[in-house]
């Protein structure tokens, strides 16, 4: 069936009403939800000669530095800003201490550590699992303690 130039027109010209339509109905939906925004405004003048809010605030965060908590493992110095985690470090035992400096601090694969002990990859996730579930019960010690 050959489309005629008349049906081409009048696609055209149902498709430009149909868009038409469409923008239309967009704007008067954008014009409601903004004059909806505007009836639940309240300008900032209003607050402050109401309640006196004032309209600027300080940030302490950096006025008060965390206290720092030195760690020397595996011969290098490692800052920590969290005592009790400096304090279960220490009481950990010196090889899961250099474990867990090597795998989170040194960032070292399962593997490399695994080579530099003489295991394979899998021992190494071992002794790095123990050691993380022995620094977690040291420091639920510690919390029990303080509280």
């Amino acid at each position: 069936m050959p489309c005629t130039e008349a049906y081409r027109e009048h696609i055209m010209y149902t498709f430009n009403g149909y868009c038409k339509t469409v923008i239309r109905f967009a704007a008067i939906n954008a014009w409601r939800d903004r004059s909806r925004r505007r009836q639940k405004e309240i300008s900032f003048e209003y607050l402050t000669e109401e309640k006196f809010y004032p309209l600027g605030t300080t940030d302490e965060y950096f006025e008060a530095p965390y206290e720092e908590h030195p760690v020397t493992i595996c011969g290098q110095t490692v800052i920590l800003t969290n005592g009790e985690l400096a304090e279960a470090l220490f009481s950990l035992p010196e090889k899961k201490r250099e474990i867990i400096y090597l795998y989170f601090f040194g960032r070292y694969t399962q593997q490399e550590i695994g080579e530099l002990y003489g295991r394979c990859r899998s021992t190494a996730w071992h002794h790095i699992h123990s050691a993380l579930q022995m620094l977690h019960e040291e420091m639920e010690v510690i919390f029990r303690e303080e509280s």
